[in-house]
């Protein structure tokens, strides 16, 4: 049986914290961390280069910290230190896979992880290394949305891909209005007018200028991972003007 051919060769996989609890309401599930080790495990097998971003928001949101009184610098380092958290119990779960994983930061932790240095993480994809990046950007302020968009562009990653618990982007929220529309394809236009919360605005202007398209799909399906780097119709894709022209509008691109 002849292995499928991947349309991506570099991927960077949006993890947030959210998807990270599973039904828990706060901290580290481990048997989510293991399952979504298999499913990463599975597109490593396929040949891809997989880097990741993760977040800290099962663990502390910076910016909620803040709101209830919290410095936001402090708050914002705090999320930071929480996304390392997870970066190390992801890679846990993936080397007990099997899969060689390292771990770099954007703020120096050298006991338990490499500072992220460009150069070196390109070479760890090139020698069939899973990178994750931690961190965020390494400065208060900054989402890890915008950390994945940079990150992405630093690595010339093919996509990025943005795990969720929903299959795609949707006009409401699904959870709240039963009436919600997915949208199967939008530009980055479309995201910022309409103030989708997909991503950050300035991680959608980041991707938008520099034409890095995003795939948003469900997580909680076993096997999504894979079927988005074959290609198969996965989530919802957000794509360059020049990618959308050609094709006739859809009803709610219409309505402005």
């Amino acid at each position: 049986m002849t292995t499928p051919t991947p349309i991506y060769r570099r991927i960077l996989l949006k993890l947030s914290g959210e998807v990270l609890m599973g039904e828990q309401s706060y901290g580290i599930d481990p048997q989510i961390f293991r399952a979504i080790a298999e499913e990463i495990k599975e597109v490593y097998l396929l040949g891809v280069q997989i880097a990741i971003v993760i977040g800290g928001g099962n663990i502390i949101r910076g910016i909620e910290a803040s709101a209830q009184g919290m410095d936001r610098t402090s708050a914002d380092h705090m999320g930071m230190l929480a996304t390392v958290i997870n970066a190390l119990a992801l890679q846990d779960a993936l080397e007990k896979l099997g899969v060689p994983t390292r771990v770099q930061t954007a703020i120096e932790i050298r006991a338990v992880a490499e500072p992220f240095i460009l150069r070196r993480a390109i070479r760890h994809l090139e020698k069939g290394r899973v990178v994750i990046f931690a961190a965020g950007t390494g400065n208060p302020y900054f989402s890890t949305d915008s950390a994945a968009a940079l990150r992405a562009l630093e690595i010339k990653a093919d996509v990025i891909l943005k795990a969720t618990k929903v299959d795609g982007i949707y006009t409401a929220d699904p959870a709240i209005y039963k009436d919600a529309v997915k949208l199967d394809e939008l530009t980055y236009f479309n995201v910022l007018e309409r103030g989708l919360k997909i991503m950050d605005a300035s991680a959608i202007t980041l991707c938008m200028d520099n034409a890095m398209p995003i795939i948003v799909f469900n997580l909680r399906v076993p096997g999504n991972i894979r079927r988005v780097v074959l290609g198969e119709k996965v989530g919802s894709r957000v794509v360059p003007e020049s990618v959308a022209v050609g094709r006739p509008l859809t009803s709610e691109e219409r309505v402005r």
